[in-house]
């Protein structure tokens, strides 16, 4: 008896998901993002009659971004929901990522989805942290495709002279991206000072030092 009840809850169990994930998927054609609406784990839709060619058309990632004002040489163009709204519930975003001489993307990562990038121009040394602490790297270049899993750690730099831009493919109508530095050094409220020595190995005034780097996040 105690096996047949088992066997029927792990049955209704697998049901349940089965649905749930089901149910996930888009019941209609579109539904193009209204980014005027409440936001509640992604945009209501707009109304069908308003839709037009231009909610799933954007032309920001032809050009390159200016990377002479970001202090780690790189800029990332964002393609995800909020530019192209007729993104909204398809699961994909792109972004492009340009290079300065020496620039880096520095570690971060998408909470929300996995990555991979298409090497426009130039030559890039990527990689990506496995959970166990073993790096994963690569130099890449023009016309490689090299993918980092979602929410892991992972980074790009340009170790060359000349710049490099890469196409970056996301899972997800908005992948998110945490930074390991502004995350830990510029929280607002801010992390406490003893807890970052404790946990790095430092003095509270190296720590403040380095909090110094950081701007506050608003």
């Amino acid at each position: 008896m105690a096996t047949s009840m088992a066997h029927l809850f792990v049955t209704i169990m697998l049901l349940a998901a089965h649905t749930a994930l089901a149910e996930t998927n888009m019941l209609q054609d579109l539904c193009v993002a209204d980014l005027k609406g409440s936001k509640v784990n992604g945009y209501p839709c707009k109304d069908p009659s308003q839709v037009t060619p231009e909610d799933f058309y954007y032309v920001g990632l032809a050009n390159a971004a200016d990377t002479s004002n970001t202090s780690m040489g790189s800029a990332v163009t964002a393609g995800n929901v909020e530019k192209i709204p007729g993104l909204n519930m398809m699961g994909t975003s792109m972004s492009r990522i340009d290079y300065a001489p020496g620039g880096l993307n520095p570690p971060h990562l998408h909470p929300r989805a996995s990555e991979a990038i298409f090497v426009l121009e130039g030559s890039l040394f990527v990689g990506f942290l496995t959970t166990s602490g073993k790096l994963i790297s690569k130099q890449v270049n023009k016309g490689d495709v090299f993918a980092f899993p979602r929410a892991l750690l992972h980074f790009q730099q340009n170790p060359n002279k000349t710049p490099a831009s890469v196409i970056a493919a996301f899972d997800s109508q908005n992948p998110g991206t945490q930074s390991v530095g502004p995350s830990l050094f510029g929280a607002n409220p801010p992390i406490p000072d003893d807890l970052l020595a404790k946990a790095f190995s430092l003095g509270t005034n190296e720590i403040q030092g380095i909090k110094g780097k950081f701007q506050p996040k608003k």
